[in-house]
């Protein structure tokens, strides 16, 4: 396929790697459910590439979601008049099967956790290659940062893996201490919707906190992020790396007190800096089928000037 498409042996480029995904997938899709007809992609995005949003996964769900619906191997449930509608569970589990393999072919060895959050959406707790839905989260409030510190999410995958090879005694520890992390989070966010205190805020900044300090022992760290994280605290915010680290994306939780001050003067620095920021929130649906209709003036714009 690279050399059809005249991508050169070990490319990185995003476009390159897109390119190859969408031809996999369109070939395994059509020879496992029947010819997908000759049809015109485009795909648009808001998500920055290789900055720790999942960009790649979110491809990979729209493209299986188009593909199978193209050659009848699940169902178009938009009904007429409706603006959106979502699959069901057996056929969202197949879109998930196929956006993990068009995953693989850009990242090598994925973990499958973020084609299966840009599936289901919410929140899901993954563990020993287990991935479970959190049925009662509540919504938080972030703010996004991206440093626009390109990096490969399989370069530092692969710098990780050496690193654990290598201090084993070492490198374990740490490890489960980011799954004692992981696990203190969930319970925190599962009691929060039925007894909504400030006090678990806290608790999940304290976690933020010794979370990105694993995360930098681990390898995962970059200068920029640093930085990042210093321009949040001094605003009293507390920020942690998003996706593989090594630049990328960071995210800083905010409390339903924060000043809004706190955070615009948190946003001028981080942009001072050269960073990009977005105020936005945990916890979304996953693929969602839209009607024309329901497009925003911008995306049908951008599809009308395709």
């Amino acid at each position: 396929l690279k050399e059809f498409a005249g991508i050169a042996a070990g490319a990185s480029a995003p476009e390159s790697l897109a390119t190859l995904a969408f031809l996999y997938m369109y070939l395994a899709v059509s020879t496992k459910h029947g010819d997908v007809p000759s049809v015109d992609i485009l795909v648009w995005s808001e998500l920055p590439t290789g900055a720790g949003l999942g960009s790649s996964a979110a491809y990979a769900v729209c493209l299986a979601a188009a593909l199978l619906t193209a050659c009848g191997a699940i169902s178009c449930p938009l009904k007429e008049g409706e603006p959106t509608a979502r699959w069901t569970e057996e056929e969202m589990a197949l879109i998930n099967h196929w956006a993990f393999q068009g995953e693989r072919v850009i990242h090598g060895n994925p973990s499958g956790v973020d084609n299966a959050v840009g599936t289901w959406g919410g929140a899901l707790r993954y563990q020993s290659g287990k991935i479970t839905p959190l049925k009662r989260v509540p919504m938080l409030k972030i703010l996004l940062t991206n440093t626009k510190v390109p990096r490969s999410t399989k370069v530092l995958v692969a710098g990780v893996k050496e690193k654990i090879q290598k201090f084993p005694a070492i490198m374990n520890p740490v490890l489960d201490s980011i799954d004692a992390i992981s696990q203190e989070c969930q319970s925190v966010l599962e009691a929060m919707p039925a007894n909504p205190s400030p006090e678990y805020y806290p608790v999940l900044e304290e976690l933020f906190d010794i979370n990105q300090h694993h995360l930098n022992v681990m390898g995962a760290g970059h200068p920029s992020l640093d930085r990042l994280c210093r321009v949040t605290v001094s605003h009293g915010l507390h920020s942690k790396l998003t996706g593989a680290g090594g630049g990328g994306c960071g995210i800083t939780l905010l409390r339903p007190d924060t000043s809004p001050l706190a955070v615009e003067a948190a946003k001028r620095d981080l942009c001072a800096c050269g960073f990009e920021c977005w105020e936005t929130s945990i916890g979304a649906p996953g693929v969602t089928l839209h009607s024309s209709s329901s497009l925003s003036t911008q995306v049908l714009h951008a599809l009308a000037d395709s």
